[in-house]
């Protein structure tokens, strides 16, 4: 695969017009500093060229590993980096500015596979598949939603039945960022009783497949399929002992969806630092247009909502190294900056004119990319209804 560069220079500046830097220790922007490089290095001179060829890069997950990207919350005896949520929504952030694709890639892996086998799995789990994962030698994804259930995963069709020294699974999932390229997959799926469990799917068992998704116009730098299990025997020293019932499940999306908060702003970032560049350069009627009114409007609307959605996270940040977050405050925070990332994409796609469409700027890739980061992990209109239930107590989606 042709993954030349294009002639593409990173000029990215972080907008920060209420001093956050300011709430943020040394660590923090040292982790962020070395992401940021790491991004400006091995993502943003590639992107446009995988995204436009709906090519996934393989190379870059080792070296995700080799940058501490892939669980940096768990702790270092298991290959993390004993860091806290802080570090982590920076991580999401920079490495979103380069794609959703690649901060799909990342989170996946850290929140959705390597946090159940360290939260729900037991030690002998641990010491198998962390450090691996942890390093990028091994890729990981997560099998929740299915063909029929998407925002109802209580329904899930796939199951298992105990065999004797063995579970015999079926069933199927989709939409499953990693699969075709996973060497493992933490799959739910329910026992004779209706009881969902995790159970830790290994490449190469016999009746797994993972059929790559085709036709995608989002997320097409990132790796989609399906997994499909026909009569799979799984061992039973692969279910993950020390959690059952959708709350397995529904705790690792907790932890996804506080990094889609802090990535998705990282994708605003990028669209309006460099619609705020264009403007300075594009000249129309004689000047350049950053000096007409209607543009003007644009920027400080996209930079009043962009500075929102950053305080949103950092104190959603304290509360999760507090361990205060509630799943609704998280719920809130992936809703929010996704919406506002969509806006300033748009807005930004606009100030560019014709010129906004193409891979010479960011703002269409982003924007198609956010279409999916709109919906999974949990929908927008969902997100919506679970603050709604909330507030309320009334839970509008049962």
């Amino acid at each position: 695969m042709n993954t030349e560069k294009r002639n593409f220079t990173d000029e990215f500046e972080s907008p920060d017009f209420y001093a956050i830097d300011d709430l943020l220790t040394e660590e923090h922007q040292l982790i962020r500093s070395s992401i940021r490089d790491f991004v400006k290095k091995e993502i943003t001179p590639f992107i446009e060229g995988w995204a436009e060829k709906n090519h996934f890069p393989e190379e870059i997950v080792k070296k995700f590993g080799d940058t501490g990207a892939f669980g940096p919350t768990l702790p270092e005896e298991y290959g993390g980096g004993g860091l806290d949520y802080i570090s982590y929504g920076l991580i999401m952030q920079e490495i979103e500015r380069g794609d959703s694709g690649m901060r799909s890639t990342a989170s996946v892996q850290g929140s959705l596979v390597m946090y159940p086998i360290y939260a729900y799995g037991s030690e002998e789990q641990r010491k198998k598949y962390l450090p691996k994962l942890a390093s990028g030698e091994m890729l990981g994804c997560f099998g929740l939603t299915e063909p029929n259930h998407g925002s109802d995963p209580g329904e899930m069709e796939t199951n298992f039945r105990d065999m004797g020294d063995h579970y015999l699974l079926n069933g199927a999932k989709m939409w499953i960022s990693n699969a075709p390229k996973a060497d493992i997959a933490v799959v739910w799926a329910k026992n004779e009783e209706g009881r969902i469990h995790g159970l830790i799917v290994e490449q190469g068992m016999e009746g797994f497949t993972t059929p790559e998704t085709h036709g995608k116009w989002s997320l097409r730098a990132s790796a989609t399929g399906e997994l499909v299990f026909s009569d799979v025997k799984v061992p039973k020293e692969n279910m993950l002992p020390n959690k059952s019932g959708l709350g397995g499940p529904l705790g690792c999306l907790d932890k996804a969806r506080y990094g889609i908060a802090w990535g998705a702003t990282g994708a605003a970032m990028d669209c309006y630092d460099a619609a705020r560049r264009y403007t300075l350069e594009r000249e129309q009627f004689g000047r350049p247009i950053a000096g007409f009114q209607l543009v003007q409007k644009k920027l400080a609307e996209m930079l009043t909502e962009l500075t929102k959605a950053q305080l949103i996270n950092w104190k959603l940040g304290k509360m999760m190294d507090e361990d205060k977050a509630t799943t609704a405050q998280i719920s809130l925070a992936k809703r929010n900056s996704v919406e506002t990332a969509l806006n300033i994409a748009r807005e930004a796609r606009q100030i560019h004119g014709g010129m906004g469409i193409t891979g010479d700027y960011p703002m269409m890739r982003h924007m198609m990319n956010l279409e999916s980061v709109v919906t999974y992990e949990g929908t927008h209109d969902i997100h919506l209804l679970i603050l709604g239930a909330e507030i309320t107590g009334i839970p509008a989606f049962k």
